[in-house]
């Protein structure tokens, strides 16, 4: 009964914001319109739309400030609690490393990594500690160690794909409707300026010691590049620990953050083909370190391989190489052609076929990139078609 109460005591205060936020978006929405088509023809309009859009967004971020403030404040918003992992986290269940304290320790400060924008200054020293807590896990070479390693990283890049494929959904809707020709729709600016006053805003608040904490201000805040980095980095640091699957099969797997990346920006596009790189590269060697203890384990790498390739090979594809500086070195292309091949080889008839049309049409169609080279493997593939058939 005393929450409805509170409901209705701050009703008032909550549609009053609303409704002026309603009639002022409907009034502007029909100026707006009204000076695109002036703008057309006389070009000082364009700026004083350019005026009106801004002073127009400072209005509505004013009037969150009015409102928001009189709103009675959360108990006890202010301050931070950890709570340890809980037990729906299915990278630490059974593993029974979710109970200690280390595994607890290790989870927060990888969490941490994901929150803190890299131009902080407490970035790097908090990167630091990961990897510290890390290294030493795995000198002590103690089982229950081990699998603290296995488990906590293998969740932590798991947590970062999730926010990594977040994000470029977000960079993804940001570019719709907006084809660079002519002046862009009303809500296309709209939004991207709301981001930007309402990060100002935010800054406001948090100097003010307003107590309000906002989850989504660091997801924000972490570009997509700089996830893409960590991805990396938390791959680099499974394959030290000796858990090098475990990237490859969430990589490999990942099929919805694949297509998105064919999308995104050059620099974003460069980032995941390091990732990319590093982890085919790594797939070949666990594949050649495969001996016959492990034929059990055979067909589940060869359905890895598959999602790994029909994946990620149309971003090799279609990828930018970049233009100030490489994305890879013309031996590492070498490198990871050599490593495209000896993969598909491995796979069936079937299978091959499958891969290699998928690589000849992003090959084709891609003006911008004449990599990666597969040319001469799939004559070789064409040649041994031929062979079945006649066989037949």
């Amino acid at each position: 009964m005393e929450v409805e109460m509170d409901m209705m005591e701050n009703l008032p205060s909550t549609i009053s914001p609303l409704l002026l936020r309603s009639m002022a978006s409907s009034v502007f929405t029909y100026a707006d319109k009204l000076f695109i088509n002036l703008a057309e023809k006389f070009k000082p309009f364009e700026i004083i739309r350019y005026v009106l859009i801004t002073s127009f967004l400072f209005f509505l971020r004013l009037l969150s400030f009015l409102f928001l403030s009189d709103l009675p404040p959360k108990s006890q918003s202010h301050v931070y609690t950890f709570n340890p992992p809980k037990s729906n986290d299915r990278y630490l269940i059974g593993s029974g490393v979710s109970d200690s304290g280390i595994a607890r320790a290790l989870s927060q400060v990888l969490s941490i990594v994901n929150d803190i924008p890299v131009s902080s200054r407490k970035y790097g020293i908090v990167r630091s500690l990961a990897e510290g807590l890390i290294e030493e896990n795995r000198r002590e070479d103690a089982e229950g160690l081990r699998e603290v390693n296995r488990a906590v990283l293998s969740s932590a890049f798991s947590r970062t794909l999730s926010y990594l494929e977040a994000a470029m959904v977000e960079l993804g809707q940001d570019r719709i409707g907006h084809d660079g020709a002519g002046p862009a729709p009303v809500q296309y600016w709209v939004k991207r300026a709301l981001r930007v006053v309402r990060s100002v805003g935010d800054g406001v608040w948090a100097r003010e010691g307003s107590g309000a904490v906002r989850e989504d201000v660091n997801r924000s805040g972490n570009s997509a590049e700089k996830l893409a980095a960590e991805l990396l980095w938390l791959a680099q640091k499974l394959v030290d620990c000796g858990f090098g699957e475990e990237a490859v099969e969430r990589w490999a797997s990942a099929s919805n953050l694949a297509s998105l990346s064919l999308l995104a920006e050059p620099r974003l596009q460069g980032s995941l083909v390091k990732v990319s790189t590093f982890l085919f590269k790594q797939a070949r060697d666990m594949e050649m370190a495969l001996d016959e203890t492990e034929e059990f384990y055979e067909e589940s790498r060869r359905q890895t391989k598959m999602k790994m390739l029909t994946s990620w090979l149309p971003l090799l594809c279609r990828a930018s190489n970049g233009t100030d500086m490489p994305v890879l070195s013309i031996n590492e292309k070498a490198e990871l052609e050599k490593v495209l091949e000896e993969t598909i080889e491995l796979l069936d008839h079937e299978e091959q076929e499958q891969v290699l049309s998928l690589w000849l049409h992003h090959f084709a169609y891609c003006s911008s990139s004449d990599w990666p080279n597969l040319h001469a493997l799939y004559c070789r593939w064409c040649t041994n078609s031929r062979k079945l058939l006649l066989l037949h």
